[in-house]
């Protein structure tokens, strides 16, 4: 996906979801906390802050199993699901990290949500 391209589909996606949140999420890492929360499946509840850093792996590992990246092993006891990396990350830098990211995010929410 082209960067210009890219940057349009990630804000028609942010606009999107301030729709329905009605509120604009602030950036990549608030929207995988949404993408956790809902792979995760227990609805809003306080997590803490140590669960909040798992609903984002689990939201990375759901959009980067897209490329094949990871794949779901199951659940554990708990209902937490839990990912095994297929083949190593592609990430150069940051930057290219973000838009891999981001241009998976908006697959999921193609793919998951905005069917």
């Amino acid at each position: 996906m082209e960067i210009e391209n890219l940057a349009q589909q990630w804000n028609i996606l942010l606009d999107k979801l301030e729709q329905v949140l009605g509120k604009k999420p602030a950036d990549l890492n608030a929207v995988l906390f949404l993408i956790g929360v809902q792979e995760l499946g227990k609805g809003h509840q306080f997590f803490t802050k140590e669960q909040k850093q798992d609903l984002m792996h689990i939201a990375i590992c759901k959009v980067l199993s897209y490329s094949g990246i990871y794949e779901l092993e199951g659940t554990d006891q708990d209902g937490w699901p839990h990912w095994k990396l297929i083949q190593p990350l592609p990430f150069v830098n940051v930057i290219e990290q973000e838009k891999l990211l981001k241009a998976q995010v908006i697959e999921y929410f193609e793919r998951e949500v905005f069917v």
